[in-house]
């Protein structure tokens, strides 16, 4: 009888079954479609596009370098994801689209930083692992593409708003950039954040840390193209922080919940500045409650990125804290400065999307 139930109970229904495998197969054309976007970015076909159009596959062939045959494929199929338009043989991009698919320097909304072709074989295989083992993928595992990914995917923001919106929002900050300044960046990534503000404020000193390699890299790379002799980047974690008391501003920029132990980041960030000096930390937009969550449209997306880059971060050394993505709130952060020693909050909405700022001082 029980079982007769629970078979009752199990009973299929066609129209649900219908639109989940709909749903279901519209993440895999997403997956499709991101490869695309990335393959549309490397080989320069949406530049291309925009200075051509209307163009037909023939014209951005021959802009290109590249085989017809294949750029032809390409273009039917990003007009078939309504990324641009097609008619009677020529494709164009709308505005919007070169918003969001070609300037990557004027663009506040440029989105091509995210797309980046996969995981690969070998960070795949890593994140399988860390589910066995709980230990995560060290962020420099992650690979040159992460670094230079995050970059152009903050990059747009920090470029139109860090200096003349955030910075300036401050108490007290701009003042002593503009006499002179001690900063440090920690978790610099690839230098945006800190080569902006060297180049804004030439009197002040920038010293940017990340234990990633590859990342400091690109930043000495990004500095030397600058022409910018005040930012100088260090291969170190932010438990490397010097314990001088002297920085008058210190950052972290959407990267202490990738941190195994941002506690203790943040401790030796509250050693390393003066007794007037400030913490501005980035990070993103979270309540703390999955059902609040939720009504932003994109948290699956977040949940995604924790999963395959943040909380492999968070969960690479065995005491890691394991943040990941969506786990430093506003409660959190206020919980983890103060216990570091940082005795006043400030929350800031500087009207980005994804993150929220926090103004912390001794």
């Amino acid at each position: 009888m029980a079982e007769a139930i629970a078979s009752e109970r199990r009973e299929i229904d066609p129209d649900r079954l219908g639109k989940f495998a709909f749903q279901v197969w519209s993440y895999k054309m997403g997956e499709m479609v991101s490869s695309m976007l990335h393959i549309g970015d490397e080989l320069g076909l949406f530049g291309a596009l925009a200075d051509t159009q209307p163009a037909t596959s023939h014209d951005v062939a021959e802009a290109t370098g590249l085989n017809e045959r294949l750029v032809r494929e390409w273009l039917y199929g990003v007009a078939a994801a309504r990324l641009i338009t097609h008619n009677d043989g020529a494709f164009s991009l709308s505005p919007e689209a070169e918003a969001l698919l070609v300037d990557e320097e004027g663009s506040l909304h440029f989105a091509m930083g995210a797309f980046r072709g996969g995981l690969g074989d070998t960070a795949l295989d890593l994140i399988i692992e860390s589910f066995r083992t709980g230990i995560g993928m060290t962020y420099e595992q992650q690979g040159p593409r992460a670094a230079a990914g995050l970059a152009r995917t903050t990059g747009p923001f920090s470029r139109q708003n860090l200096t003349s919106a955030i910075l300036t929002g401050l108490d007290g900050v701009v003042a002593k950039l503009e006499r002179g300044a001690k900063v440090l960046d920690v978790g610099c990534g690839a230098g945006v954040s800190a080569c902006l503000i060297a180049e804004k404020w030439p009197n002040t000193e920038v010293v940017g840390f990340d234990p990633s390699a590859i990342a400091v890299e690109q930043a000495r790379e990004r500095a030397e193209e600058a022409g910018l002799e005040n930012a100088t980047f260090v291969e170190a974690g932010a438990a490397d922080a010097p314990d001088t008391g002297d920085f008058d501003l210190a950052l972290t920029f959407d990267c202490l919940h990738d941190m195994p132990r941002p506690d203790v980041a943040l401790e030796a960030i509250r050693a390393a500045l003066a007794p007037d000096g400030t913490l501005l930390i980035k990070d993103i937009r979270s309540r703390g409650d999955f059902s609040q969550d939720q009504r932003n449209p994109m948290l699956a997306m977040f949940y995604g990125f924790s999963i395959t880059s943040c909380l492999q971060s968070a969960l690479s050394e065995p005491d890691g804290m394991g943040l990941g993505t969506l786990g430093l709130y506003p409660d959190k952060a206020r919980e983890l400065t103060a216990a570091a020693g940082f005795t006043r909050f400030e929350q800031h909405d500087f009207s980005d999307a994804a993150n929220l700022y926090y103004e912390v001082r001794p």
